[in-house]
């Protein structure tokens, strides 16, 4: 019971530092209102990720102990965000609100998590993506889409022509607010990493 406790007590000190830097709360903030925008318009407005990528790139460069490894760490996880999604955009099966989203997300957390942000943000898509097609009934239509989508792009790329990976709005399973998997992977990234998981 004491060892318990003990542990708990860690984890909530874990916690509390997290919170005392102002870049999480903001982020978490920002994550949150874009995933409402998302799920109420399927938009993530430029305000929200511009200004996002704007404070983290300044504050990160501004709060570092030197500027230059401050402003290294917040433009290569917004770099890495970008290029992360960018492909899924060109192709087809992604906004560009999505793609900037990650981008910002990225200026606030630095390269290294950006990474696994991005990993966990695929795995909250999959499983989005799957309760969704389960509560539609249509989990069957949704993979022969993916097998098709995926086909294509392979085909596409083999002769040498620009993929798509979109699907007719006829066959279409239904429209995915992915600013939400972002948010709920980058979020789960963030408190796994500060409890050091990953």
């Amino acid at each position: 019971m004491e060892r318990t406790m003990q542990e708990l007590d860690a984890v909530l000190e874990l916690l509390a530092m997290l919170a005392s830097d102002i870049r999480t709360p903001v982020l978490f903030a920002l994550l949150g209102t874009a995933a409402v925008s998302d799920w109420r318009s399927y938009r993530i407005p430029n305000w929200l990720t511009f200004s996002g990528a704007l404070f983290a790139l300044v504050y990160g460069t501004l709060a570092a102990r030197t500027p230059m490894a401050g402003a290294a760490s917040a433009f290569g996880g917004l770099g890495v965000g970008f290029a992360a999604m960018v492909p899924f955009y060109v192709i087809g099966v992604m906004g560009a609100g999505d793609v900037k989203l990650m981008a910002m997300a990225g200026a606030f957390i630095g390269p290294e998590q950006t990474l696994m942000a991005v990993l966990f943000t695929f795995i909250a898509g999959g499983v989005a993506a799957m309760a969704f097609a389960i509560h539609r009934r249509r989990v069957g239509h949704m993979l022969a889409n993916v097998k098709d989508a995926a086909q294509g792009v392979m085909f596409s790329s083999i002769a040498g022509i620009r993929p798509s990976g979109r699907i007719e709005p006829s066959q279409s399973v239904g429209k995915l607010p992915y600013g939400i998997c972002i948010a709920v992977g980058t979020a789960i990234e963030v408190l796994a990493h500060q409890l050091g998981y990953v």
